[in-house]
């Protein structure tokens, strides 16, 4: 179904029985021992060679993204995200071909060398909400596996399947064009909850990226787990921000402003959406909340990207409502097609140290709830009750006013999230080596490593391997003593270099 006019869309897309979806992880396998035998050279023009056709396409791609999803095709697809999902798979490619990410340790005197090297074949489930630069056959998680030299098996979202298939088939063209092996990258529509569970625990299975719902992702991670399979989790995330009382009263509209485009960017459908903010009791906090849910009535209510968002919406502002939070805002509007109003709730501290589990519930859409903290004792209570997030914020004042306080929260929340931001909200997620996507669970399965930064990211679907004694023309090029590139940095008897070993 289109999201933003409720037609049902005419394609149809199948069901993958269990025979197909081990035809294409037999296929991988075979991939992966061909894979053995190209270059970083090869894996990194494939990358730039796919990043191009992408481009070539991209007015097709942006276009069943746009019916898909209803996001807008400008700016959000065609000049933001496309971008961005081109580009990090430039940048994996620079990665692959300069080499440094699979940290080569050389120990001279023991003859004892190592490195990370591509771990088999990569399962990746894809979001729903980004369907260029997290898209299964496209996005980090894609780029990242291949960039480490893992064929890659896609599970396509079901709330953009015509995307994805757009996608796999530059990706198929890439690889004819690249020569690179025929099974590297394959694309399977949708299997059973059961086909899922057993694609994750496939002896061939090097690894799975996953992006989506906690309850589907832990069903995944049990199967995983019982087989000896990683699989690397981003499940949910209410991202709180701490707004301290020196920056409302030095600058209370900007950020109501900041607030307000935040919650709101996108119908709220961001993993890094502000959901939870918390304030101090006070005069300003009161004209915060009250500015804020006048931006919200003003504010255009969006379009979910499907009936599914728009029940589960509806289903956690339901749950935050019965825990005791109270709607702010008054407008009842909706968008066009699947839509709920914008919502704005609030509820006092003590309220929230009753039920903190339920005033958590991950409400993925245009909604914010605001707690309000009665002293600085009770926001610190507050802050120990959260679970793990991708991020969080602390405004404060800009001449030290909240200094002493700051010093108090900040150990609290960064003991609680990947990312910690100061005085900006934490929509959106730059493409940097310093990112952390990622954080204490149940941001993620494992807070210790990120889908979003290159060539951190690789370092999920990479096996340590050491070479103990191992001839010196047997080696990887990258553990031989001299440097294969010369700028691949590497570890040689305990100092970082580009130069040889031994020499």
């Amino acid at each position: 179904m289109a999201p933003g006019t409720g037609v049902v869309l005419a394609e149809r897309y199948p069901v993958s029985p269990w025979e197909e979806v081990e035809e294409a992880v037999s296929a991988a396998g075979v991939a992966f021992t061909e894979l053995r035998g190209r270059t970083a050279e090869d894996i990194a023009a494939f990358l730039e060679s796919f990043a191009q056709r992408i481009e070539d396409r991209r007015e097709e791609i942006t276009a069943m993204a746009e019916r898909e999803t209803a996001l807008p095709r400008e700016p959000r697809l065609n000049s933001i995200e496309l971008p961005r999902t081109t580009s990090q798979l430039r940048q994996a490619a620079a990665a692959a071909r300069e080499r440094s990410w699979s940290m080569p340790v050389i120990d001279t005197a023991n003859n004892v060398r190592s490195m990370y090297r591509a771990i088999g074949p990569v399962c990746v489930f894809g979001p729903n909400n980004f369907p260029l630069a997290f898209n299964s056959v496209s996005g980090g998680d894609f780029a990242a596996a291949v960039a480490a030299g893992n064929p890659v098996i896609a599970k396509a979202n079901t709330s953009h399947p015509g995307t994805t298939r757009l996608l796999a088939e530059e990706a198929l063209e890439a690889a004819r064009s690249t020569g690179m092996p025929k099974a590297m990258v394959q694309m399977i529509y949708r299997t059973s909850h059961e086909d899922g569970a057993r694609l994750v625990a496939h002896h061939l299975v090097g690894a799975t990226g996953y992006t989506g719902s906690r309850r589907a992702g832990l069903a995944l991670k049990r199967a995983a787990d019982a087989s000896g399979r990683p699989i690397y989790l981003e499940l949910s995330s209410i991202n709180p921000v701490v707004i301290l009382p020196g920056a409302l009263e030095e600058r209370g509209e900007e950020i109501v402003k900041e607030y307000v485009g935040s919650v709101l960017m996108g119908t709220g459908q961001f993993c890094t959406n502000p959901g939870l903010t918390i304030s101090l009791s006070g005069e300003s906090s009161r004209h915060f909340i009250e500015a804020a849910g006048r931006g919200f009535d003003e504010a255009a209510a969006g379009t979910l990207l499907g009936p599914g968002v728009e029940a589960s919406l509806r289903t956690a502002i339901g749950t935050l409502v019965s825990a005791g939070a109270e709607r702010v805002n008054t407008s009842g509007s909706v968008g066009a097609g699947c839509s709920v109003p914008n919502t704005l709730l609030r509820v006092s501290g003590e309220r929230f140290l009753i039920a903190p589990e339920m005033l958590q519930e991950e409400a993925f859409g245009n909604v914010g709830v605001i707690v309000v903290a009665e002293d600085s004792v009770q926001l610190k209570k507050i802050l120990n009750e959260l679970e793990g997030n991708l991020t969080a914020c602390v405004y404060s004042h800009s001449a030290g006013k909240d200094d002493a306080l700051y010093e108090e929260v900040e150990p609290i929340l960064r003991s609680k999230s990947g990312r910690l931001l100061n005085d900006r909200m934490p929509t959106g997620v730059l493409v940097s080596p310093a990112m952390n996507h990622g954080g204490p669970y149940p941001a993620t399965g494992h807070p210790g490593f990120t889908a979003v930064g290159i060539p951190a990211s690789l370092f999920r679907f990479a096996a340590l391997q050491s070479y103990d004694n191992v001839r010196h023309d047997r080696l990887p090029a990258e553990l031989r003593d001299a440097n294969p590139t010369g700028r691949t940095w590497r570890s040689i008897d305990g100092a970082w270099t580009v130069g040889s070993a031994g020499g």
